[in-house]
């Protein structure tokens, strides 16, 4: 008898590990998917701007990180596995010109971890702008614009 309460309890206690070790973070899959909308209204707007204020250039919208930036080392990788930039302005040869991201409400209280989204991608060499609101054309052209060369100061 107690070898078959024995047995009981090691099979109780085996299922219950194997039960922990398939469930992820205390979830099981549901295999339930949904399609969604690709942008949102704001990035739709914005999608829309750019393309209108750069009509000879190719724009992109929600690049993966994984896209722009290569690394040899995993651990280098891991800091911009799965992060994603809202659009991407390329020239028509497809050289970046820089990454763009629109800020909304669910950027509140996350200055530092956008810090550093942008760190990762200004030290792969890229330009990243941010914008909190859908700029106009006129806005969008002053930033992108290349600065104007200033004469030289007359010597006195």
């Amino acid at each position: 008898m107690t070898k078959l309460l024995l047995l009981l309890l090691v099979v109780f206690i085996a299922m219950g590990v194997l039960a922990a070790l398939t469930a992820k973070n205390g979830r099981k899959a549901t295999n339930v998917l949904a399609g969604k909308v690709p942008l949102t209204k704001r990035e739709q707007a914005m999608y829309f701007r750019l393309l209108q204020t750069f009509p000879d250039h190719v724009i992109l919208a929600q690049v993966a990180f994984s896209a722009l930036i290569t690394t040899k080392d995993r651990p280098t990788r891991a800091t911009f596995d799965r992060k994603v930039c809202d659009f991407v302005l390329c020239s028509k040869a497809f050289d970046v010109q820089a990454v763009i991201e629109l800020d909304d409400a669910s950027h509140k209280g996350r200055a530092e971890a956008d810090a550093k989204r942008a760190a990762i991608l200004t030290s792969a060499g890229y330009r990243v702008e941010r914008f909190s609101q859908v700029p106009n054309e006129d806005e969008l052209r002053a930033r992108f614009s290349p600065p104007t060369p200033q004469p030289a100061a007359a010597a006195a």
